[in-house]
């Protein structure tokens, strides 16, 4: 019998005779026509530089702090395409550092999460504590007596910058880098209707689904950004089958907003239920209309109705939600045509019990790599990465123009606002803040 051989992704080789300053950056994004060079999607030697200066530079999601509530907690994930520990040292302070010995460069923790006050490589026996610290070495006085200069306390882990958000945790490498609060702006303002709507505060339910696919990581984050257009289209089968009826696209332009803030994209309707109902669960909804009063006290009316509206966003660059469908998920680079996504499901921490599990059913259902929805977007995906890498099909543009006359000035909402439902403008925006940071050569963390 013939063997099989598994196919692993290619990675191309940096074209050679391209060099990358910033004004070749700058041709690569056509903000006035509303086009983009399909280089970004498939140059090796772009996403090496997205990896230094978009990754290892700006504050990324890594964490919700109810999955290291107590001392000890931790889970393994990645920052770019370095890998991390997010953990709770014996102070209580969430700390985040690489997971890399510092001896010969093993993983310290092998597991997905757990609780553990201690993480040892299994090369060589270095252990290290929740802050990083190195605290034991077999044969450390073998160290001591023969290594020039020894000092445990400068073999630590490097760690990183950590602040949180009403429960997320973010963590960056660049010393230089703003603060939280400055990086987030006024999408705080949007980011609450999702973590603030109860005095209680919000949760992820336990475990977390990672599944691989072979696309670009820009693409999954600008389409949550603000890609309604694809909607009608791309998901009318899978709402037959969910609901027995499919997308209505006859939908009043004038009641969508898309909203951005430094590339962190939000597009809404003020429906209030409209994603909610994708879980199809009865008991979901009743539990909204129930609330909406108390919603409306604590967050204002107008943000009381996109709770569960029609709506995506994605926290630049990599991190994407679904208000009202509570799915969370993180679109690890892995690659200029790769991505590992984590998913979890967010939840008010006072819900009931037997709602969070309609929650969990709910998403699985829609947005998981079985799910009726999330398949049709990877596939698109897949074959628009993989399409764009032809040499003739490379140097035609992309079309990025739909709605750039739509900027409207609003009494309530924050940052850059447009009106209509099927819009470019948060897919610029996303550009544009991806452009600011490439072309920003500072030192920062690389």
């Amino acid at each position: 019998m013939p063997t099989t051989i598994p196919i692993t992704p290619v990675r191309l080789k940096p074209a050679q005779h391209a060099t990358i300053t910033a004004d070749s950056l700058r041709k690569l994004v056509d903000f006035e026509n509303g086009s983009i060079d399909r280089r970004l999607y498939w140059d090796e030697e772009i996403y090496r530089l997205e990896l230094e200066r978009i990754f290892a530079r700006t504050w990324l999601f890594v964490a919700h702090e109810s999955q290291v509530a107590n001392y000890g907690d931790f889970l393994t994930t990645f920052m770019g395409e370095d890998g991390v520990i997010v953990t709770r040292d014996q102070q209580g302070k969430v700390r985040v550092f690489l997971n890399s010995c510092t001896h010969r460069g093993n993983k310290i923790c092998m597991a997905e999460a757990g609780n553990k006050r201690r993480f040892t490589c299994n090369y060589h026996g270095w252990t290290f504590d929740s802050a990083g610290s190195l605290v034991g070495l077999p044969q450390e006085e073998l160290y001591k007596s023969t290594c020039r200069d020894f000092d445990k306390a400068q073999l630590g882990i490097r760690n990183a910058r950590v602040e949180s958000y009403k429960g997320l945790v973010f963590a960056t490498f660049n010393e230089e880098a703003e603060s939280l609060e400055q990086f987030l702006g006024d999408y705080r303002w949007y980011l609450d209707i999702l973590l603030d709507n109860d005095p209680g505060g919000t949760e992820f339910l336990p475990g977390n689904i990672k599944s691989r696919m072979q696309c670009n990581w820009k693409y999954p984050s600008e389409n949550f950004a603000g890609d309604s257009y694809h909607a009608a289209w791309t998901h009318n089968s899978g709402a037959v089958a969910l609901f027995g009826r499919g997308v209505d696209n006859k939908y009043d332009q004038s009641k969508v907003y898309q909203a951005n803030v430094n590339g962190h994209g939000w597009q809404f309707g003020l429906d209030f239920i409209g994603n909610a109902m994708v879980l199809g669960e009865q008991d979901i909804l009743d539990y909204l209309k129930e609330n909406e009063a108390k919603f409306a006290a604590r967050l204002g009316k107008l943000r009381s109705r996109m709770i569960g509206s029609i709506s995506s966003a994605n926290l630049f660059p990599h991190t994407s939600f679904l208000p009202g469908q509570n799915t969370f998920r993180t679109w690890h680079p892995k690659g200029p045509s790769q991505i590992e996504l984590h998913t979890w499901v967010l939840v008010n921490k006072s819900a009931p019990e037997a709602l969070k599990d309609m929650y969990m059913k709910g998403v699985m259902r829609s947005f998981s790599p079985s799910g009726v929805l999330e398949m049709d977007d990877g596939d698109n995906w897949e074959n628009a990465t993989a399409t764009n890498l032809g040499v003739v099909t490379r140097q035609q543009k992309l079309h990025y123009g739909l709605g750039m006359d739509s900027k409207v000035e609003h009494d309530e909402l924050k940052g850059n606002v447009h009106i209509r439902k099927y819009n470019d403008s948060n897919q610029l925006a996303f550009y544009g803040k991806w452009l600011e940071l490439m072309c920003d050569e500072g030192a920062g963390a690389s």
